[in-house]
């Protein structure tokens, strides 16, 4: 495998972790300064330039790009994708984590644990939305701040609304979020790598700072994570579109909560703690993918005229309600499961004998005509009590 990594620091400790790890395994790489590149379009043929000359042929690149660059390094990385060169995080994947308030956007609507958060832009806003977070203490964050850099803690409604209110003049983007005592100055990072979790460690901020990155100070210490944080870390990278990303989670009471999620996470502080090769795992990951690539199906099943991948919700009174998959007659409709939804399970490629409740979603692929017509109207989410509590007097 030819293998490109892209990025701006080659003396970093993950950039020659990551280039040790694939010539120990008889891989062929180069580090590629994500700057250094011209991207060069024109009818069907997409291409790139590095230091002025056209690219060569990669099996692979490994995006490591940094916030700074975010636009021009996905930018990179997507032409990487038209060319047909295998990414191990995707330009989609990359931003979605990227913007901490796009992330969260999109796990809010899964069954994944996150802090209650909100983000506001009027100054009026900011002392109601403290509230509805469960009001002071409260965590303000900066949505593109890396390695706990524009991460403050509130202790008391005032002192947020006078943070807010500096960081709104500056033109800051903030996102106000609840702030999980139990986790107070500790947090778990687990190393995704396709579908499963490599590494794990438990950081612990020291004295009296409640950040616990390693660059802020914390120490880091060896975890067994249990079943529901595995599947917690590995379903929000999925959801993102990330195939490799350190999982950011804080142990609160009702169960993992995702702080952040890292399309680049560092290498040194998870194998300084665990010992564990990762960046081998991550370079076996890719290589098994240049063997033998995944094919994204919500793009390659649509080829055929009338076909296409789509997801069928089960509500509270359907007739598919307490029958199985086979009775369903999907089947008769060229419907074909792929798989099944229930709470925070993922059941790939269902048995047909397998028994449908309420609340279950099936992503199947077949005729998209015959799956619309099953496709119930969208019905208003009622509001959260709380929230009709609090606007009782108020008529809009």
């Amino acid at each position: 495998m030819k293998l490109g990594i892209l990025s701006c620091s080659p003396n970093s400790y993950s950039t020659q972790r990551f280039s040790e790890a694939a010539l120990s395994r008889g891989h062929s790489v180069k580090v590629l300064n994500t700057l250094k590149f011209a991207i060069d379009l024109q009818q069907g043929i997409p291409d790139l330039y590095y230091r002025q000359k056209v690219l060569s042929n990669y099996d692979a690149v490994l995006p490591r790009i940094g916030a700074s660059i975010t636009y021009y390094g996905t930018a990179v990385v997507r032409q990487c994708q038209e060319m047909d060169i295998f990414c191990a995080n995707t330009a989609h994947g990359i931003i979605n984590s990227r913007d901490k308030l796009r992330s969260l956007q999109i796990l809010s609507r899964h069954h994944i644990g996150i802090p209650r958060t909100t983000f506001v832009r009027d100054k009026k806003d900011v002392l109601p939305a403290i509230e509805r977070v469960g009001g002071a203490p409260v965590v303000i964050k900066l949505i593109e701040g890396t390695q706990g850099i524009g991460v403050l803690l509130a202790e008391s409604i005032a002192a947020a609304a006078s943070i807010i209110e500096l960081l709104q003049s500056q033109k800051q983007n903030v996102l106000i979020q609840k702030f999980v005592a139990e986790s107070k100055g500790k947090d778990i990072r687990a190393f995704v790598v396709g579908d499963r979790v490599v590494a794990a460690m438990r950081r612990v901020a020291q004295g009296q700072e409640f950040r616990s990155n390693v660059h802020r100070g914390g120490v880091a210490e060896t975890v067994e994570l249990s079943d529901e944080y595995i599947e917690t870390a590995v379903r929000a990278a999925q959801i993102l579109g990330l195939r490799v990303a350190g999982v950011d989670m804080l142990e609160g009471k009702q169960g993992p909560q995702i702080m952040e999620v890292n399309s680049s996470p560092g290498l040194e502080g998870i194998e300084t703690c665990t010992g564990l090769d990762v960046a081998g795992a991550v370079i076996d990951y890719i290589s098994a993918q240049v063997d033998f690539p995944e094919i994204d199906i919500r793009q390659r099943l649509t080829i055929s005229k009338g076909y296409g991948v789509s997801e069928i919700y089960i509500p509270e009174g359907s007739n598919y309600v307490g029958i199985s998959i086979t009775d369903t007659k999907l089947w008769e409709k060229d419907i074909n499961v792929l798989t099944l939804y229930r709470g925070n399970k993922v059941i790939p490629n269902p048995k047909s004998a397998r028994i449908l409740e309420a609340d279950d979603k099936l992503l199947c692929y077949g005729k998209l005509e015959a799956m619309r017509g099953m496709v119930p109207a969208k019905t208003r989410r009622r509001r959260r009590p709380a929230v009709q509590e609090l606007n009782t007097n108020v008529s809009i």
